[in-house]
């Protein structure tokens, strides 16, 4: 009788965090929460402030996924939810199994998305593994490739916001509004686009570090213009907020 070979289990990949921010006050609404910001990036958007975790993050060092479980143990009581971003979280393979092990420590786990991977958006929540996701919708959707600047799936992206939406899964929509790449018109597009949905934020671009180096030095829209935009597409949803 021939021998039977059988075939090595693939070893299941740790989800690489390249930074923890052990305390943020900002990045889970309403709870107090830890970041852990993960690698890698299928977008290529000019303004972006972490191209070194886009582009270069081959050669970093990660933090061991032990480490970031301990500092939650540690904290347990004081934390209430960790935010997972990056990068684009939703791109690793480990994602699932470490956010599973985070829920059984007793977290709410946020996840911020470009929503390019919807079957994985939709497992997280189907195994109820999510608390709160926010979206970054980026443009218009005739407009996604011009601002990211890649070929993107923007029915993928679509797919996501439908999951959001109907999923009743806590959850924001949120823009970054960029002088001379989206404007005001840009913003009510997006709007009609997500007319009726619970939370949508509009975000200010800050300018400094950026993929695209003409981009470091964009005045940003004033206080002033935020609030006329919130004013403009507040109507569209339950809830319109400015960050700053």
């Amino acid at each position: 009788m021939p021998r039977i070979r059988r075939g090595r289990r693939r070893a299941k990949q740790p989800l690489p965090i390249v930074r923890l921010q052990r305390l943020s006050l900002s990045d889970y609404p309403g709870k107090l929460c830890a970041k852990a910001t993960v690698p890698g990036c299928n977008f290529r958007c000019p303004y972006c402030d972490v191209s070194d975790i886009v582009l270069d993050y081959l050669g970093m060092e990660t933090i061991p996924e032990r480490d970031v479980l301990d500092h939650l143990y540690r904290v347990k009581g004081f934390l209430g939810g960790l935010c997972i971003g990056g990068g684009e979280p939703t791109l690793h393979n480990g994602l699932l199994a470490f956010v599973y092990k985070v829920k059984s420590i007793g977290y709410s786990v946020k996840i911020d998305t470009n929503g390019t991977r919807p079957k994985r958006l939709g497992k997280l929540m189907e195994e109820k593994l999510v608390d709160y996701i926010s979206l970054e919708v980026k443009a218009p959707l005739d407009r996604y490739v011009d601002v990211v600047r890649f070929d993107v799936d923007v029915k993928a992206v679509e797919q996501s916001i439908r999951l959001i939406r109907r999923g009743g899964v806590d959850n924001e929509f949120r823009t970054m509004v960029v002088p001379g790449l989206v404007d005001g018109g840009d913003l009510e597009k997006i709007a009609q686009t997500l007319a009726g949905s619970k939370r949508f934020v509009i975000q200010q671009f800050k300018p400094g570090r950026t993929m695209c180096p003409e981009y470091s030095c964009i005045e940003p829209y004033s206080e002033n213009e935020l609030r006329a935009f919130r004013d403009m597409v507040a109507p569209y949803f339950a809830e319109c907020k400015l960050r700053f």
